[in-house]
């Protein structure tokens, strides 16, 4: 009797071991505290959905998803650390996540160091796919170069001749948009179009009301907010108590579901941006499974996924695919799964690009809509308007171009 329980405890022990065994496991390193956390909820609330939607309809070639979290903090070096231990004792297939640029660009060389791809969540600095790109690094929302080309195209025709006045974030992603903007809007004149940098990652109020003092100051009729995340969010509510908000138009190069709830409706009403993704996007061009994830996503959390929502949920889509393309979770296939392949998910065709793992795909610029209009969505979030939009093939940097930059900082001229 002693040696029947013996052996049905070591085989439901077997069994337990079996089950675990076979789970596919994928790491989430996302920031759950610090300036970007809101955008970092917004990651794991869709990461969840993609991951208990794939366990539904049977895994991934057979094996069900197991996600894993870390806490990045808005840290590289967290990051990194995070990013190391996933692979290293976690025994992650790959790792995603990011808001901050610099993270992702210190965790991405951690997962390629252990053999891993590191796909970029919310990462907008140039340098992702750029400067700092490498074969392990795929990044699924646009860069600062395809966001300031088409706010550009936008603004020079509504806001030609005028000086704008830059408050930018001081690191790699704040750098990066603030030096295509003024590319692209032709306002590389600094004299002109004055602008101040602001401490990260640890900014204060005084900052960034400094920083605004100065805008006051000048003749400039477009404020350019290269802000992000909480930051955005204080100094946005600090130019309306000082009513600058009524006297120039406000830009926020990146801006999200997130940020714009954060600071409400009557604030933001006519803030100008642009957006990789917006919720709305599916119902006005009629993209059905863009339609699924939003109705699925506002039913389960009561409340309308944001653009870093819609990158999770995808980044998670976009591995599963690529895996069962390759048929093997071996790193060099799967690369070769992903480069070059197009698709149609949340919105119309993008594609990674073979020469850099740029995720190439349309851009839109938005204007937030009036309170009234915000306020009737069901859930009261109805805040943008798509006002333009530029194809990835037209946004996204040529090889020629991508190249000049790697040579000028001293990288090879292929990943």
């Amino acid at each position: 009797m002693m040696f029947n329980k013996l052996v049905l405890a070591a085989c439901l022990l077997l069994g337990s071991a079996v089950v675990y065994a076979e789970t596919m496991k994928i790491g989430l390193n996302y920031p759950q505290t610090g300036r970007y956390k809101d955008q970092g909820l917004q990651q794991r609330l869709g990461a969840f959905l993609a991951v208990d939607e794939i366990n539904r309809a049977g895994g991934v070639m057979g094996q069900p998803l197991e996600l894993v979290i870390r806490n990045s903090r808005g840290e590289p070096d967290q990051g990194a650390t995070n990013t190391a231990e996933l692979i290293d004792s976690e025994g992650v297939q790959m790792v995603f996540g990011g808001v901050s640029s610099a993270v992702a660009i210190a965790s991405g060389k951690a997962a390629q160091a252990r053999n891993r791809i590191y796909f970029g969540t919310l990462t907008y600095s140039n340098a992702t796919t750029g400067s700092e790109g490498h074969s392990h690094m795929f990044r699924e929302p646009y860069n600062a170069w395809m966001t300031a080309k088409a706010l550009s195209q936008y603004l020079n025709r509504h806001h030609a001749d005028q000086n704008y006045f830059y408050i930018t974030a001081d690191y790699t992603w704040g750098w990066s948009v603030e030096e295509s903007v003024r590319k692209f809007s032709n306002t590389e004149d600094t004299e002109a179009h004055q602008g101040v940098k602001t401490p990260f990652p640890r900014a204060l109020i005084t900052d960034f009301r400094q920083a605004l003092e100065q805008a006051a100051e000048s003749d400039a009729e477009v404020l350019m907010l290269v802000l992000f995340g909480d930051d955005m969010v204080r100094a946005l509510n600090a130019a309306y108590e000082m009513g600058l908000t009524k006297r120039m138009q406000v830009v926020v190069p990146n801006l999200t579901l997130g940020m714009a709830r954060q600071v409400g409706p009557t604030i933001m009403e006519g803030v100008v941006g642009a957006a990789p993704w917006v919720w709305n996007l599916p119902y006005e061009n009629n993209y059905p499974r863009g339609k699924e994830f939003v109705e699925a996503f506002s039913n389960r959390y009561e409340l309308r996924p944001s653009s870093s929502a819609a990158s999770a949920y995808s980044i998670i889509y976009q591995y599963k695919d690529a895996v069962e393309r390759a048929g093997t979770t071996n790193t060099r296939n799967v690369i070769r799964s992903l480069e070059g392949h197009r698709y149609s998910f949340l919105k119309d065709e993008q594609h990674w690009r073979a020469f850099d793992h740029q995720n190439v795909q349309t851009v839109y610029v938005v204007k937030v809509k009036p309170r009234d209009t915000i306020m009737a969505d069901p859930f009261s979030s109805d805040y943008f308007d798509i006002i333009d939009s530029l194809s990835g093939d037209q946004a996204a940097q040529t090889l020629e171009e991508w190249q000049a930059r790697r040579l000028a900082a001293g990288k090879p001229v292929s990943l």
